[in-house]
């Protein structure tokens, strides 16, 4: 190898790492890594934190300035995995920064990183959304830009389609179909979501595209009303 070859791989190796996010922790104790089999939970902002926890330290994942690989699936699977090599079994989300339009282009979030007793047997406890007066539930999907961008899918309840899913895209449907049914969504391969649906309830649908063989696949999401509201409200899509 010459220096010219060796200084165009370094220089390739520099982008490749700024194009990823920043990622700093500070642990306090750690235990043995988990497997990577291991699922670690996410508790998000609204969410109470379970009983029989053990604060194992914090994690941040930030903007390089060059970051581009900062969707907010990519930044919660790098929280996990540091979760996980301090043998964290859960993540708290304690600040998320949502993209914006005159500033970073990425999520950027701090997350405390946990240890929990009986993992496997917590549910998360969110507050309930008062239901409107009204004959049909509201629907609320939007999708962050970021992998997959030119990747679109119809997004079906039951079997119609009720919107096509573009990257960084949002909308509100008023539904009118209740009782218990089924968000799905086909590229390469099938992805969905059970729903229940009730008469002047809000939803919030979170859409994205997970890695796949070919063109990747559909992911759906239902979040919790405080989540789903501040993240709806203040994203601003391309659609709008």
């Amino acid at each position: 190898m010459n220096r010219l070859q060796g200084l165009f791989i370094f220089i390739g190796l520099i982008f490749f790492s700024s194009c990823n996010p920043k990622i700093s922790t500070s642990i306090i104790r750690t235990y043995s890594p988990l497997d990577y089999k291991q699922e670690v939970v996410v508790i998000s902002l609204d969410q109470m934190e379970p009983e029989n926890v053990e604060v194992l330290g914090e994690v941040k994942i930030g903007d390089t300035g060059f970051s581009t690989k900062c969707s907010y699936d990519i930044v919660i699977d790098q929280a996990k995995l540091e979760a996980k090599k301090a043998g964290g079994n859960a993540i708290k989300i304690i600040e998320h920064k949502q993209p914006t339009a005159m500033g970073s282009s990425c999520h950027r979030i701090t997350a405390k990183i946990l240890r929990v007793e009986n993992i496997a047997t917590y549910t998360p406890k969110v507050e309930e959304e008062v239901l409107l007066d009204v004959d049909y539930a509201i629907l609320n999907i939007y999708r962050y830009s970021g992998a997959g961008a030119l990747v679109g899918y119809d997004l079906y309840l039951g079997d119609s389609v009720i919107c096509r899913v573009k990257n960084n895209y949002k909308t509100t449907l008023r539904i009118k179909k209740d009782g218990i049914n089924t968000l799905w969504a086909r590229t390469e391969a099938k992805s969905e979501a059970p729903i229940d649906i009730k008469m002047g309830k809000i939803y919030y649908v979170r859409c994205g595209i997970t890695m796949g063989a070919f063109v990747g696949r559909p992911k759906i999401e239902l979040v919790n009303s405080k989540t789903g509201k501040a993240e709806f409200e203040s994203f601003k899509a391309k659609n709008q």
